[in-house]
């Protein structure tokens, strides 16, 4: 006899009682209901996840139906991560799964299910290659330039597409929208079925406890209710524009001024499952915080707050960036000051470090683009996220900070940098740089919200569970809208892990239900 178990750590509960989205709607009356559409897999969303699960199930041979919301493909990043592509051992790039795996674990607080972690190591491979196989030869690919240094590295497993030039295969030129359209013409091909403008409901079960499908409402106004006779899988995205699920789950997401907008992304999901009783991951849910708000680049440089005084080290990744400003005085903002010769100091690193944010965006091989550079910075003066004056005076005023702050910090930075030690904050040598020539320059960056990651328990099956810990028959989730592989902070290890994580649960959901 199986013993009693309930979930202790998870739960279907949110942290207080009294959000709206926890009571689920009246059911729709079987009158207006126009007729029963049934097919062996209903996929509930048509982002990178779930055209992935829905081309894959149908490559394997199964009859799908996926649904969306939106009236077209919304995918807004750019980057896929792959642990060990062939495209990496052409250039003699490894990565050891056993340390990414620790540092993984380490940057979540240990609040990981490592089972599912370790279907994105062994699994993302094989996913990145089946797309790549989907679209023929006229992709190219690169990898991307992973951020180096002593307090945190990123790991070099981040891919960019691109359609080759002359390729008139689809109309994307590359990244997201390029991986998601090649997805979508696979599952057309391949006999599935995607109904757009077509959001579901909330989620329907039998009599015997079983998830059998949902009730949509379809673009001619008429409800419509779609089963799967052999899985509902929930791949609805993240919760980002629903702010009670903020407060709810991810509290230092109703932090950030500036949101990077993701349509659709209001936690459909998350609250059909809640509706039906699966075990939902405790609070605070993983936020991909990144230091967008304004310019899109900090570099090494010196960073100061809105008081004219230095923060951090500056020798760090984006994410720590963003969280590190919203702890300062307004922690809307922040900027970097650097002088003239910036051109010659990044171009002098440029093959040392690599990174969003850090660097320009590149793939290994690339060099310094100076030029390019120099536009960008002439781009953010234009828009007024980027300001440059003749002395450091006129420099203060401009970004609005005190005068004789700004000097004193600049002072003392120099004189940190004429030592060669930061004993202030510890910033590595190499990446001191003094601000002493004319004419000098502030780019203004901060915080941006771009995802939340947090969702309902699954196994290794992605079958999710219940709050009684057992599973929940019938009922599938896969990219942001699962949980169990993320918490704390999004882990900007290894770039694109969204994106890998979405074709490797393809990959095992696949095998899955063509078990079945």
């Amino acid at each position: 006899m199986q013993k009693e178990l309930e979930m202790k750590f998870y739960s279907n509960r949110s942290p207080k009682k009294g959000y709206s989205w926890e009571t689920p709607p009246a059911p729709i009356p079987e009158d207006p209901i126009a007729e029963t559409v049934t097919t062996e897999v209903l996929v509930i969303g048509g982002g990178i996840s779930g055209l992935a699960a829905s081309a894959r199930c149908a490559d394997k041979g199964l009859k799908v139906i996926a649904l969306d919301k939106n009236e077209k493909t919304l995918a807004l990043a750019g980057q896929i991560a792959a642990v060990n592509s062939r495209v990496m051992a052409e250039k003699g790039i490894t990565i050891d799964k056993k340390v990414l795996a620790a540092d993984w674990l380490k940057m979540s607080g240990s609040r990981v299910q490592e089972d599912l972690l370790w279907i994105f190591l062994n699994r993302s491979a094989e996913g990145f290659h089946w797309m790549l196989d989907l679209a023929g030869d006229c992709i190219d690919v690169g990898v991307y330039e992973a951020y180096k240094g002593p307090m945190f590295s990123e790991y070099p497993g981040t891919h960019h597409i691109f359609q080759k030039q002359g390729s008139t295969k689809y109309k994307a030129w590359g990244g997201g929208p390029l991986a998601c359209e090649i997805l979508e013409k696979a599952l057309i091909e391949k006999g599935g079925t995607l109904l757009r403008l077509t959001p579901a409901l909330y989620l329907e079960k039998n009599g015997e406890g079983r998830v059998t499908g949902c009730i949509a409402k379809c673009p001619d106004e008429k409800y419509r209710r779609y089963q799967g006779t052999k899985a509902v899988v929930l791949a609805t995205g993240d919760c980002s524009e629903d702010r009670e699920m903020l407060e709810a789950f991810c509290p230092i997401g109703t932090r950030p001024p500036n949101h990077f907008r993701r349509p659709g992304n209001t936690g459909d999901g998350q609250k059909m499952l809640y509706w039906v009783g699966a075990a939902i991951d405790n609070p605070e849910w993983a936020a991909t915080l990144h230091a967008l708000g304004g310019c899109g680049y900090q570099g090494f440089f010196l960073h100061v707050n809105q008081l004219g005084k230095r923060f951090m080290n500056e020798d760090t990744w984006m994410q720590a960036k963003s969280v590190r400003c919203l702890m300062q005085p307004g922690g809307d903002y922040a900027y970097s000051v650097l002088d003239s010769k910036y051109l010659d100091e990044m171009e002098d690193r440029f093959s040392e470090l690599g990174g969003q944010g850090m660097m320009p965006l590149s793939v290994v091989g690339d060099s310094f683009n100076r030029e390019q550079m120099e536009k960008t910075v002439e781009r953010y003066i234009k828009q007024g996220t980027a300001f440059v004056a003749d002395t450091l005076e006129e420099l203060a005023e401009k970004i609005d900070v005190p005068v004789e702050n700004l000097l004193a910090t600049v002072k003392r930075y120099n004189e940190i940098v004429a030592m060669g030690d930061d004993v202030d904050f510890g910033k590595r040598s190499r990446l001191l740089t003094s601000v002493e020539k004319a004419p000098f320059y502030a780019f203004k960056w901060g915080p941006q919200l771009l995802d939340v990651f947090g969702g309902a328990q699954i196994d290794t099956n992605l079958n999710v569970i219940g709050a009684d810990a057992r599973n929940i028959p019938g009922l599938y989730a896969v990219g942001n809208v699962a949980g169990g592989m993320y918490a704390v902070d999004y882990p900007l290890l290894l770039n694109g892990n969204s994106y890998g994580r979405a074709l490797a649960y393809a990959m095992q959901l696949g095998d899955v239900l063509s078990r079945k």
